[in-house]
């Protein structure tokens, strides 16, 4: 990324940041800009396949199963009835899966073994989805009482272009209601495990993606997508040892996505390695007229060759580009830290990176704490009919809701002010000494639509995984894969699967579900 282009990036970023909020405040798209082309389709890497994914197809990455059928070692039926079956088998336990369409998925597989239906590069991959996406004839709860009778008749954007590309939807994952926190019933009951703490559903599995991640982590699903407004794509995906990525804000459609907050919502991949979450967002990533958001953005860049690590003869893997990694004081700190300082080791061992300390603005706190309420009276506007007429149907989760009627005009203008400081602060602060920025939450860079990316780094010594979030500069979502690629390269984090749920785990984990209350419901809420 020259510095010219890093410039013109900033400049789209920040129109596009404030043509958002306008369009926020008054509905009205002002001056939508022209639509740029679509991005070329991504091509199938040439990869190896670990001898595990050869002998289990529930095992395989997405790259892995797509190029085993592309060799004609493995069929689409195969590799949608051996996650079928693990469905059949274990979702009484995971929960992770609210509704799932198990013969129409077999039907596209046969399809596509006949060589009928999209060619694209996702051809035959089971994939699972947030139930807040529309899928065309399947119900679309958003695991609330207020869509609980709602089929859409179309499919959004994102679902329709995984289709296009190939892809075969297993079903709708299990969420937080709403999408405000970690999946429950209305009624706080807690649904969607840990896939990797199965016996205990007391391990936050993150949320509110969590039916998704837990899909993929427990291999009942190859990849899956997911939405994030307060971290809901990349704290998954660290709780459950996958690589999750947030994109640039209208790098992807949310056109047909149930609202949460429009200056917020982005969707994007939960996967198992860079490689995956690459081929994922190289399908979704687009202009699109139905978003404004989309419209006029700097071209997606080839993801795929981002997340293809650079391997020298001796075997020594090494960055694409010179890339500054800006740790701040408070990443060494927490449970985490011994985890943190061996990743940092292991990452500085790799030829190219250079790690910078950087220093947070005196008001950040501020900044990133009491102004970040102001999403609260986003995501209650467009719900106001609701509250109105039937608060009970927000069920546990109606504190939240109602926290967003007492901001003020007001106030919530004072936080768009705080936004444009914050977003100057990071552009020119924090990351002017930096490429990429270690960070110990997501809820910076969600305030300011910054990408993101999850990765995960070990585990901790009650076995639950652990990851980091490494935020980048406007559109360089392919900076954030070349780091976890080549980091991933060299460590087998990613490559590790949770045991599958003993009988004994089953039974204890349906008899025991605990029980969210209002206010940890609130407290958690994204």
């Amino acid at each position: 990324m020259s510095a010219v282009s890093r410039t013109l990036n900033r400049r789209t970023f920040l129109a596009a940041s404030a043509a958002t909020a306008a369009v926020a405040t008054t509905g009205t798209v002002v001056s939508a800009p022209p639509a740029s082309a679509a991005p070329a389709a991504p091509t199938l890497p040439d990869i190896d396949v670990r001898d595990a994914a050869r002998a289990d197809a529930s095992e395989a990455t997405l790259a892995e199963a797509a190029v085993l059928m592309k060799r004609g070692k493995l069929t689409a039926v195969e590799l949608v009835q051996a996650h079928l079956e693990r469905i059949e088998r274990y979702d009484g336990t995971y929960q992770a899966y609210a509704e799932v369409t198990g013969d129409a998925a077999l039907a596209a597989a046969r399809k596509a073994d006949r060589g009928g239906g999209p060619r694209g590069v996702l051809r035959g991959i089971p994939l699972c989805v947030k139930d807040n996406y529309f899928t065309a004839g399947v119900p679309t709860r958003c695991n609330s009482n207020i869509f609980a009778d709602f089929v859409p008749d179309e499919d959004a954007t994102a679902v329709a272009r995984l289709r296009a590309a190939g892809g075969i939807v297993l079903g709708k994952g299990q969420m937080g209601p709403l999408a405000t926190t970690r999946a429950t019933t209305p009624n706080g009951t807690v649904t969607t495990v840990n896939a990797w703490t199965p016996d205990d559903p007391s391990v936050d599995p993150g949320g509110s993606s969590t039916g998704p991640a837990c899909a993929v982590a427990g291999r009942l699903a190859v990849s899956s997508i997911g939405t994030q407004t307060g971290g809901s794509i990349v704290l998954p995906s660290n709780q459950q040892n996958l690589t999750g990525l947030k994109p640039t804000m209208g790098r992807v459609s949310i056109h047909g996505v149930i609202p949460l907050s429009y200056t917020r919502d982005h969707a994007g991949p939960l996967a198992r390695d860079a490689m995956d979450a690459a081929l994922m967002l190289s399908v979704l990533a687009g202009p699109d007229a139905h978003d404004p958001r989309t419209l006029g953005l700097p071209a997606v860049p080839d993801l795929v060759r981002a997340a293809t690590p650079l391997v020298g003869r001796g075997g020594a893997v090494r960055m694409r580009r010179a890339t500054r990694i800006g740790v701040p004081a408070d990443f060494l700190t927490g449970a985490a830290q011994g985890l943190r300082e061996a990743f940092l080791d292991r990452l500085d061992g790799i030829s190219g990176v250079t790690l910078v300390d950087v220093a947070y603005p005196d008001d950040w706190a501020l900044l990133t704490g009491a102004f970040n309420a102001a999403r609260l009276s986003e995501r209650t506007e467009p719900f106001r009919h609701w509250l109105r007429a039937d608060p009970a149907a927000f069920g546990v989760s109606l504190l939240s809701w109602l926290q967003g009627l007492m901001i003020s005009g007001d106030e919530w203008i004072t936080a768009q002010r705080a936004k444009t400081h914050l977003l100057r602060e990071v552009l020119d602060g924090v990351m002017g000494r930096c490429d990429v920025l270690l960070q110990t939450g997501p809820v910076p860079f969600d305030i300011l639509g910054l990408p993101e990316i999850a990765f995960p780094i070990g585990f901790s010594d009650a076995g639950v995984p652990a990851g980091v979030i490494l935020g980048g500069q406007p559109y360089e979502e392919d900076r954030l894969l070349e780091v976890a690629a080549a980091y991933q390269a060299v460590t087998d984090w990613h490559t590790r699967r949770p045991a599958d749920p003993s009988a004994g785990a089953r039974l204890k984990s349906a008899a025991a579900r605990p029980r969210l209350s209002a206010e940890e419901a609130a407290a958690g809420s994204a």
